[in-house]
Formats: structure tokens, C-alpha cells, sequence
């Protein structure tokens, strides 16, 4: 093979069964990968310097095309009702086939780590077809210092070829898209797709698989920290804040997106963001903004415009999820280390279209492993064909697509965290109020911002709260420089009665969707959840 670049020279690709009659490129920096990447027509130049790439029919993760090998290690840890099997014998000839089809190829490689934390990291070679996404993982994960790549071990290898296709007969696939992940020799298998937030997300899983039995708790979710050492955590699923509410100049960006908490504090997975930017903007989101309009970032399926070259970000003609990826560093106030202390704060965003849930409210131990495991968030009317009315989005720990043990196990874990570090949890609406999506109206984002800096620094230890009927935790009743009046969602609907009767149906979802865990958790867990009796009443 023709190698070219830096690496261990006694780890090459060769031993991972890969070869190739073109050329391997290894750990090209971002100058030569926007070289290749243009010269192969695989992207564009924006106009303020980003590498723009476009994905193709998959601009977002293929979950049903995700599968787990089944094994002897895998059978009795992984929650198989929500993880797909594949047996041995199926990834055996679906590693032969990516190996022949990649021998066609140019391949692309990087070496890079997962996990701040020395102690707990987990180091990783990926190998792509495409140079923009060699750039892009370049970005997302933590780069080794350049002399530490000559004595580079990976301990999981991915392999990313977009132009393979599965075979559903051979392979035990769905589809020609597939995303085969072996836990137990830590090989990842990408094919059919070029959305590049599968490399990541692989990466995720596996962390998620390790790190329990390290005592350590993986967590989907962003996380800053205070000039005084006060870190914080925000859980929530796509669209609900976690990478704006995080990007705070007056805090320290942990990450955006995957971090680890265990007994020396809490730690980044990741060396960069990916940061959703449909719609933005520089005066909404300056720091993202910024980071994204800028050599050495690369957009995902943001249309440019045909003249000027600048990027459109208010067109969604292709996807609502455009994406920018960039190096933690392109954020001012980013952390160096990735890491810091005991978090103080844990923050759940839901952004509830059902208009129900107030602004901000304090959270029990139990309360929040509650609302961890049920891992809410609301879809609006319209997103779908036929979809009238809010639907709610319960994902089990804020990312149920990247868990492979049982949520339970993550949650337990979250509960004892919380309780011996004397954690404070709040849970924050980012979504509507006054009335459900399409009456109310969305949450000032000055109001989330100006109760989470409340939250965060201390000052809402001092102020007066009710309980809420409908979910039993507890409310603001007055927060200075916040209208009371928003803090009761009840009374910013014009009708009293209306509302009731939503709250009703919402803690019925809650209820509903919190069965499955009924069997898993303890006695206070159990009586956290809300009661439709009380809302009723």
C-alpha cells in the first residue's frame, strides 16, 4: 500500500485486516483534507471559509439500520429490546465485504481519542472513504499530540465506506444502510450513509457500554462551568437548547453534547462541537456563529448561496438538520482541559409544546431520575403529514438510541451521583407557554437564560416555591427581574379550564411511558412520577 503521513508504524491498517490498491492518508490536518476533499468533488468552500459537504438522502442517523452484535459478553449486558441483534456469523461476512470493497479505495485515517479524562479514555482510529469526513471526526473527537501518534494503539477501529451497500440477505440488514457495531472486539462497520454524526454516535455506544463498569457515568449532554469552579450539566434531546443554553460567555464550554461523570468530576467525550444551525444567526448565537463562518469548520447540508458563496442559514430546502461541526477551541471561552469538578447543577430541557410545564422547577433525587428515564420532549403540530396536535418524544437518559445497557442502570447510577454530591437538579421549558404550539408562544429565551443564571449561581435557593399539582415538584412563585406571571403557566393561558384538562393529558403520557420502567426502580422513584388525580383535582 501506498502510506503516506504519520502513524505508528508498527499499527498500520494492515492489521486490522484492511488493504488497499490506492493510497492511505493518515492524520492529514485540515489544510491537505480540504485539498482532497475539493479536488474529489466531495465539497465546497463557503465563502467565509468553511468546508460545506452535503449527505446525500441521509441528513440525519439511520437508528433502524443500527445493529449490536450478539455475543457471549454482549447477551446478558445489553438492552436488547431496544438494540437490534446481529449474530457473529452476519458480522464476520459483512467485516469481509467492507475489507474488498475498501481495497477499491483511497482510505483516510485518523487517529484520535474519546475521553478527556486520561485514566478513562478510550483511543480510536477511524477510517473513512471521504476526506470531509476525515475532517469532521478530526473535529469531533480529541486529537493526540502529533508526537504521540508515532506510538498510537487504537483500542476500536471504525470503518466508514458511504458507497458500500448492504445486502439484506447476506448481511441480516434492513436496508443497503448499515451502522454494525461489535462491542467486544470494538469494531464499527458504517456503510450506505454519509451522515457523518454516525462516526460519533458509534463512539457514544461504546463509551456508554464501558464506562458503567468503571463507575462512571456516560451522559448525553452538554456542560459548562462558573468562574468559581460551579459545574453544570444540561441534559435534553435535539431542538431543546442543550448547545445554545451551554455556549454562556460568562461560563467555561465543557462540551456540547457527551461527557462522562465520575469521582473526580466530569469530563468531555469530545474535542469539538456539532452544533444544529438552522437558523443561525450571529445575533442569536455569536459564539456558534462564529465558530461555523470560519476556515477549518465543516457545514452538513447547508445550502450556500449561488453568487455571494455565504451560507444560507435559514434554508432548510434540503434538512431542518443542518449541522456544523468545529474544534472546541473555535468557541473563546472554551475549556482546555475538558474537564472540571463535582457539578453543583443538573439541568433537564424540555421543550414542552403542550404548553404545560412552567419555565423552571426544582427537581428531588428521585424527581429526577424520574424525569431522566422518561426523557421527555414534545414534537409540534406539522413537523409530519397528519400531525395536528403536539406529540410528546420520551427518549429513556436524553439519548435512548445510544444506550446499549438498560436505562435503569444509567439511571441508578444518576440517583446515587446526584445524592452524594449533594447535586441540585432543575427542570427547564424551553418551549412554549400561554398556550400549546400554535396559541402560546415560545419561551423568551431571555427568561430560560436569565432562571438559569438564577439556577446556577444560587439566588433561586432564596425565593418562595408552590408545588405543582399536576408533577409535584417544586415552582418559583417570584424570581427578581422575571414577570411572575410566566412562572404559573396555569394563569397565562386564557382559559383555566383548557389548561387543566391539557396538564391531564400530558401526566397520562408521562404515566403511560413510564411503565416499562415500573419493575426497575425503587419505591421513591415510583412515587416521583406525577398523578393525574391531583391534576384532575
Amino acid at each position: 500500500m501506498n502510506e503516506i503521513g504519520q502513524w505508528n508504524r508498527a499499527c498500520g491498517i494492515g492489521l486490522t485486516g484492511l488493504t488497499t490498491e490506492g493510497s492511505v492518508y493518515y492524520n492529514l490536518q485540515a489544510p491537505d483534507l480540504y485539498i482532497q476533499a475539493i479536488q474529489r468533488s466531495e465539497a465546497e468552500i463557503s465563502a467565509d471559509g468553511a468546508l460545506v459537504a452535503y449527505t446525500g438522502q441521509h441528513t440525519g442517523r439511520s437508528p433502524k439500520d443500527k445493529f449490536v452484535v450478539r455475543d457471549r459478553n454482549t447477551e446478558h449486558t445489553v438492552w436488547w429490546d431496544a438494540n437490534k441483534p446481529m449474530d457473529l456469523d452476519a458480522f464476520e461476512r459483512l467485516r469481509a465485504d467492507f475489507i474488498r470493497h475498501a481495497g477499491n479505495h483511497d482510505l483516510f485515517v485518523q487517529d484520535l481519542v474519546g475521553g478527556a479524562d486520561p485514566a478513562r479514555c478510550l483511543s480510536v482510529r477511524v477510517v473513512t472513504e471521504y476526506a470531509w469526513h476525515s475532517l469532521f471526526i478530526r473535529n469531533l473527537l480529541i486529537r493526540p499530540e502529533v508526537d504521540a501518534l508515532d506510538d498510537f494503539l487504537p483500542k476500536m477501529t471504525i470503518i466508514d465506506l458511504p458507497s458500500f451497500k448492504a445486502d439484506p440477505e447476506r448481511h441480516g440488514t434492513r436496508s443497503e444502510t448499515v451502522v454494525a457495531i461489535d462491542l467486544t472486539r470494538m469494531i464499527v462497520l458504517i456503510g450506505g450513509t454519509a451522515y457523518a454524526g454516525e462516526m460519533k454516535k458509534a463512539v457514544f455506544t461504546a463509551l456508554n457500554h464501558i464506562l458503567l463498569e468503571q463507575d462512571v457515568m456516560p451522559m448525553h449532554c452538554s456542560a459548562n462551568v462558573g468562574p468559581d469552579g460551579d459545574s453544570a450539566i444540561f441534559f435534553g434531546l435535539s431542538g431543546t437548547g442543550k448547545t445554545t443554553l451551554s455556549a454562556d460567555p460568562a461560563r467555561t464550554l465543557i462540551g456540547d453534547d457527551e461527557h462522562g461523570w465520575g469521582p473526580e468530576g466530569i469530563f468531555n467525550f469530545e474535542g469539538g462541537c456539532y452544533a444544529k444551525c438552522i437558523r443561525l444567526s450571529a445575533e442569536a448565537e455569536p459564539e456558534i456563529f462564529a465558530a461555523s463562518t470560519r476556515f477549518g469548520a465543516v457545514l452538513e447540508n447547508v445550502i450556500l448561496e449561488s453568487v455571494t458563496k455565504k451560507p444560507d442559514f435559514d434554508d432548510e430546502s434540503r434538512t431542518e438538520n443542518t449541522r456544523s461541526a468545529y474544534p472546541l477551541p473555535f468557541i473563546p471561552n472554551a475549556s482546555l482541559t475538558g474537564r472540571a469538578g463535582q457539578p453543583r447543577n443538573v439541568v433537564m430541557l424540555a421543550a414542552d409544546a403542550f404548553g404545560v410545564m412552567p419555565p423552571i422547577a426544582k427537581l428531588t433525587p428521585a424527581q429526577a431520575m424520574y424525569h431522566f428515564l422518561s426523557g421527555y420532549t414534545a414534537k409540534v403540530a406539522g413537523t409530519e403529514r397528519g400531525v395536528t396536535e403536539p406529540t410528546p418524544e420520551f427518549s429513556a437518559c436524553f439519548g435512548s438510541p445510544f444506550l446499549p445497557r438498560h436505562p435503569s442502570e444509567y439511571g441508578t447510577l444518576l440517583k446515587r451521583l446526584i445524592a452524594e454530591h449533594n447535586v441540585s437538579c432543575w427542570l427547564v421549558n424551553t418551549g412554549w407557554t400561554g398556550g400549546p404550539y400554535g396559541i402560546g408562544k415560545r419561551m423568551p429565551i431571555k427568561v430560560t437564560r436569565a432562571l438559569l443564571s438564577a439556577a446556577l449561581d444560587g439566588s433561586l435557593k432564596g425565593v418562595q416555591f408552590r408545588t405543582d399539582p399536576s408533577f409535584g415538584f417544586e415552582v418559583p412563585i417570584s424570581v427578581p427581574g422575571i414577570d411572575a406571571a410566566i412562572l404559573d403557566p396555569r394563569s397565562t393561558w386564557a382559559d383555566g379550564a383548557a389548561y387543566d384538562r391539557q396538564a391531564e393529558k400530558l401526566v397520562g403520557m408521562f404515566i403511560d411511558n413510564f411503565a416499562r420502567f415500573e419493575d426497575h426502580v425503587d419505591g421513591s422513584v415510583l412515587g416521583a412520577a406525577p398523578r393525574v388525580l391531583e391534576a384532575a383535582e
